[in-house]
Formats: structure tokens, C-alpha cells, sequence
């Protein structure tokens, strides 16, 4: 067992120590108990074995500066657990106190873990562990059981393999399969999804197996064909499945993915505020849009957040075309470099970020505004269903629906609506300013007389609106510099805001920097109490608030919801069943609608979004009406 070699000559002669003693029989080792020998005997004779340390005793004489000790080890035929013990007084050791020292240390920490099994505590068994029973028979299915495991030996596979394995509860049957082996690429190990243990009996619940083992890759393989990583755990997983399983034909394998068959990196670029950002093309292998049918090989524009890369912040359609004008090109490029805070990076690749122009040809490419690639955007614009008389009443006496909109995101949602609601005056707000040079230069966010984007953060934002609202006059309150006097203007088409006093529509669609909590959108300060009472005296009586929701916590969800249920009148939500997004709509003043009146309603509202071009792509909002649920 000598280091510079590796552990796996003393892992085969210590397998083969276990496997010729009988139950009683003894395994005598003497040592000078270097760590990295002491540390594999205390980790392989761990369950069902009695072990102690005595020290040799030696001659005053002895020219030797290390002491030698016995490790003794009795066999038992069981899986019990016990603390090592040991028989000299470490005071009495005079020869080398260093050696003496990281003895007793080892055992301390031995020790400590063994406590821990005892006790019951989330910790990491080995293969082998298992297999003798230290968390009962794991020939049979015990459900609601989870267990942390370490695959993977020198000499037995290629690599190791942190894994949990999870019996699944009988209400998530019926099964499909006896066991199934789930592989979490790095890029999303950090999710709450796979992270939490909560997260984690969701994917259970999902797989439709009895036993799923959970496998959670690292660096080590990120450049390794996953066929590769497969051959190399069907082995491992195999000893690992239930008795109920063994007529299966084979265990299946199963991966978190994202669909892309292709992705070209168009530019990345870091915030001080957000971290890396990036903006990608992608064309996927399968057709995940919102219903809608797809030509083939579309490829559609992503905004991710480094920070959080299992989520995508924004998603566009991309259209060909064959004027420069409209295309997301060189010269828009230039211009925003030359009057923003943004600096052009080279990507991965080392090619130029200008994607906008195809190669050997003069076809541009342009982002497709009338279409909504992300399903949850949809749902928020069915929500104004809910307020289609007081939008009704406005369009007709040609007043302008203030709407504010917190995120910008890529630009997508707004710009839709700008095209598809020509009477929303329309104030969005970003706290990050390259996040608005990217949208401005990669998605064609434009801003005109009735969009207009600060940048500044959103609640306090928002609580200069309550204040402005407030008061009789926009001058009353004094503004910070930073924040244009815009948010209660006339419009310079002449057209002035329903109501110079409140919002109509406040859209709250921002990530979290911080999704270990459970909660990914929005940031935690959205859902505070005291923000979502300044967000209803923001707005009028017949407003809406419109917050979007992503947690995989129940406990989250349950939380959130309770306080705004709190606060407002009346409370609706939309769960996106093909997303993690539930869609929360809130009133400061109570309405009444039934199923059919919300269908009524959201029918009303798609003849106003279609008075000025046709629905063509847009979202099914109908069937959105259908799924929304009134929670107060």
C-alpha cells in the first residue's frame, strides 16, 4: 500500500482478507500506521467489524524514531457498527509524538463518521457498504429510503461516480421500470431540482421507476462521450438494482438535457452585476416550442445567466431576411458598442459575435417579435383577461394603459407587446445595464415614444411610482436623477394615460441570484410583504399585478401565494405544465369571474390583440383561460 502506487493493491488484499475469514475469525496488521494506510483499513473494515490499535512495546534502545502498533480487527457476522478502540496511553509514546498525533487524529475522525451512521445523518456510503447491509437489504424496496454512494474503484472503473439512490414512494407507481439510473450533467448539479432532497423525489416521482439511482457527473467527465460514461456505471448500477428488477431486460439510463442538437455561442460577456452572460443560437433536436408547428431546423436566440445555467432567461425566434434594416446586424452593433458600457468579446470559438449576417450569402437574420418562444409569456398576457373592461374602456376613449414591466430580460415580452398592443404606454425596468445592451444589439429591443427603459432596481422603483401615485403632481416627489420623470408622461402622440395616478399593469418578471433557496424567480425582495403592499397601492382599482413564479418547493409556493392572498383582493394563478413556471395574477379590487366568463373575457381580449395585425404565432390563450385557477 504504498502511496505513489495508489490504493488499489490494498483495496484487492483487504476484499480478499473479508472474503477467507470466517465469522470470529481475526485479521492481525502491524504497522507504523501511516495515514494513507490506516485510512483504507479503517474505511474497508467498517460494517460488521470489531476493531482496536495496541501499541508494540519496544526497547528504550531502539534506534528506530517510529513506533510500531498491532491493528486487530475480529470479523462479526453482522453489519454492526463500532468505534474503534484503543489500548495505550498515547503519554507514554516517547519515540516520534508526530507519528503518535496522526494516529489518534485518524480515529477521532473514524469515529466521528461512524457516529454519524449511527445517528443517522445524510452521509456517503461506498458500494461495498451497501452490499453488506449497512443501510438494510438493498435487494428489496424500501420506500421513501435515500441513500448517498460513492461508485467507483481503482482498478474496478474508469471514474468515480457521486450517486443517490432513492426508493421510490407507492403512490408515485405505477412503474415502468424496476430500477433506472438518472445522469445530472455538471452544468446542473447546482439546481434545486438535484441538489435538494426535495428536488430530488420530484425526479423520482417523474422517472416512473421503483428504485432510482441518481448519478451526479463532475469535471472529470465533461469530456467523455456519455456512451462511454454508460458502459462504464451499467456494471456498478447493476449490483445496485432490486430483486423486483431482475427480469428486466436491462436498467434504463435516463439524463437531464435541454433538447439542443446544436449550439453556436454568439457572444459572451461578463456584469459585474449578473456574472457571465451569454447569448446563444441553438437549433433543437426536437420541437419544444409553445404547440405551434415548427419548421424543421429552426434556430432560435437564448440569453442564459452563467450564475443559473439550467435556466433560460430568454428565447427568440430567428427569421431570415434580405434587408439590412431589420436585421440584428453589424452596424446596430457598432452603434450600441459606441454608446454603452457594453465591450464586444470573441466567443468560444474565436469567431466574430456578428452572427446576424449568414456566411457566402446576403441574407440577414432578424429576431421574430410576433412570436413568443417562451410558454410562460403567454400565460402572463392571458392574465389581462382579468381586466378586459378596464382595458376596453381605455382603448375607447383613446387613453393609454400604463403598463410597467420589471425585467427586461431580452427584450422579447415587451417588444411583443408593443407590437400587438399599440395602446400600452409601456416602462420597463432592468437593474443591469449590459443586460440591456445585449437585448438592444442581439434581440432588436427597441425603445420609441411608448416604450421607454430605465435602469434602476426594481423595488425601489416601484415605491417612487407608489409615491408618485400618491401625490397630485409628478413634481411633488422628488425623483432619483438616475430615474427619467417619464414614468406619468404625455404621450407625445397626444394621447394621455388612463389614469395619471396608478398603473394598470405591473409585470414582475426578474431572476434570483441566489436559487439554492428554492426560489429561482423572482428575487426574494418581489415576494416581501411590505413589496407586495406597495405594488397594490402602485396601481388602480382596476389593475392587475402579474408575477412570475419559479420554484420547484412546494413549501415556496405555498408561501408566496399565502402573502399575496394576504394582501390582495382577488388571486388567480396559471401552472405552465410543460415549465416550472406558475403565473400569479393579483387585483387590488375584487371582480367576478367564473370559468366561462374568463373564457369570455380572454376571447374579448384577443380580438383587441389582434385589431392590428393577425394572431398568426401568438400563444393559445384561450387554453391558457381554461387552466387558470381562482385561489381567492
Amino acid at each position: 500500500m504504498e502511496p505513489e502506487l495508489g490504493p488499489r493493491l490494498g483495496i484487492q488484499f483487504l476484499s480478499e482478507v473479508k472474503r477467507v475469514l470466517r465469522s470470529g475469525g481475526k485479521y492481525i496488521c502491524i504497522s507504523l500506521v501511516q495515514t494513507h494506510v490506516v485510512e483504507l483499513l479503517f474505511s474497508k473494515l467498517r460494517f460488521g467489524w470489531q476493531v482496536s490499535v495496541h501499541a508494540i512495546p519496544q526497547q528504550s534502545a531502539s534506534v528506530s524514531s517510529y513506533h510500531s502498533f498491532i491493528i486487530a480487527a475480529v470479523k462479526e457476522n453482522s453489519s454492526a457498527l463500532h468505534s474503534i478502540v484503543t489500548s495505550f496511553d498515547s503519554t507514554a509514546l516517547t519515540y516520534n509524538k508526530l507519528q503518535v498525533q496522526g494516529l489518534l487524529d485518524t480515529i477521532a475522525k473514524e469515529n466521528k463518521l461512524r457516529s454519524q451512521h449511527t445517528d443517522g445523518e445524510d452521509i456517503l456510503y461506498s458500494f461495498e457498504e451497501l452490499q453488506i447491509g449497512a443501510k438494510g437489504d438493498m435487494k428489496q424496496l424500501v420506500p421513501g429510503r435515500r441513500t448517498r454512494i460513492m461508485l467507483g474503484e481503482p482498478g474496478i472503473s474508469r471514474f468515480n461516480y457521486s450517486a443517490v439512490i432513492m426508493d421510490s414512494y407507492e403512490r408515485f407507481g405505477p412503474f415502468l421500470y424496476g430500477c433506472g439510473v438518472f445522469l445530472v450533467p455538471k452544468s446542473r448539479t447546482h439546481e434545486w431540482l438535484f441538489s435538494s432532497e426535495e428536488g430530488q423525489w420530484q425526479v423520482v416521482e417523474n422517472a416512473k421507476a421503483g428504485r432510482l439511482i441518481m448519478v451526479f457527473l463532475d469535471a472529470n467527465h465533461s469530456r467523455v462521450d456519455m456512451e462511454d460514461v454508460q458502459k462504464d456505471l451499467s456494471p456498478l448500477v447493476e449490483g445496485l438494482a432490486p430483486a423486483q428488477s431482475e427480469n428486466d431486460s436491462q436498467i434504463p439510463f435516463m439524463m437531464a438535457s435541454d433538447g439542443v442538437a446544436k449550439r453556436d455561442i454568439v457572444q459572451e460577456v461578463d456584469s459585474p452585476l449578473t456574472g457571465r452572460i451569454i447569448v446563444e443560437d441553438v437549433i433543437f433536436s426536437e420541437k419544444n416550442g409553445n404547440g405551434n408547428v415548427l419548421p424543421e431546423n429552426e434556430t432560435f436566440r437564448r440569453l442564459l445567466f452563467e450564475r443559473t445555467p439550467g435556466l433560460v432567461q430568454s428565447e427568440a425566434l430567428l427569421k431570415n431576411t434580405e434587408n439590412p434594416n431589420k436585421s440584428v446586424g453589424k452596424a446596430m452593433i457598432d452603434e450600441a458598442i459606441r454608446h454603452s458600457r457594453y465591450r464586444k468579446k470573441k466567443n468560444r470559438t474565436g469567431r466574430s459575435s456578428d452572427s446576424s449576417i449568414r456566411q457566402g450569402s446576403k441574407t440577414y437574420v432578424h429576431v421574430d417579435h410576433t412570436y413568443l418562444a417562451s410558454l410562460y409569456h403567454g400565460g402572463m398576457l392571458t392574465g389581462l383577461g382579468l381586466i378586459i373592461s378596464e382595458l376596453e374602456l381605455l382603448v375607447v376613449s383613446e387613453k393609454l394603459v400604463k403598463t410597467v414591466i420589471v425585467g427586461l430580460g431580452a427584450g422579447l415580452l415587451p417588444m411583443f407587446l408593443r407590437q400587438r398592443m399599440p395602446f400600452l404606454n409601456i416602462e420597463v425596468v432592468e437593474l443591469d445595464p449590459i443586460i440591456a445592451d445585449l437585448a438592444r444589439i442581439f434581440f432588436g429591443f427597441i425603445e420609441d415614444a411608448q416604450m421607454k427603459l430605465h435602469i434602476g432596481d426594481g423595488v425601489e422603483i416601484v415605491k417612487e411610482m407608489t409615491n408618485i401615485s400618491k401625490s397630485s403632481s409628478i413634481n411633488d416627489i422628488p425623483l432619483r436623477s438616475e430615474i427619467p420623470r417619464t414614468l406619468d408622461r404625455e404621450n407625445q402622440c397626444g394621447k394621455g394615460t388612463g389614469d395619471s395616478k396608478g398603473v394598470h399593469v405591473l409585470i414582475i418578471d426578474v431572476d434570483s441570484d441566489d436559487p439554492s433557496t428554492g426560489l429561482t424567480c423572482p428575487h426574494s425582495n418581489f415576494v416581501e410583504e411590505s413589496f407586495l403592499k406597495t405594488a397594490k397601492e402602485s396601481l388602480v382599482a382596476g389593475g392587475i399585478l402579474i408575477l412570475n413564479l419559479v420554484s420547484r418547493s412546494t413549501a415556496v409556493h405555498e408561501m408566496v401565494i399565502s402573502r399575496m392572498q394576504m394582501v390582495f383582493e382577488q388571486l388567480f394563478s396559471l401552472e405552465i405544465e410543460e415549465d416550472v413556471n406558475k403565473i400569479l395574477f393579483a387585483l387590488p379590487k375584487k371582480g367576478h369571474f367564473s370559468n366561462d366568463g374568463l373564457l369570455e373575457a380572454v376571447i374579448r381580449l384577443e380580438k383587441l390583440l389582434t385589431s392590428s395585425a393577425p394572431w398568426g404565432n401568438g400563444p393559445n390563450i384561450k387554453e391558457y383561460a381554461r387552466k387558470m385557477k381562482c385561489l381567492k
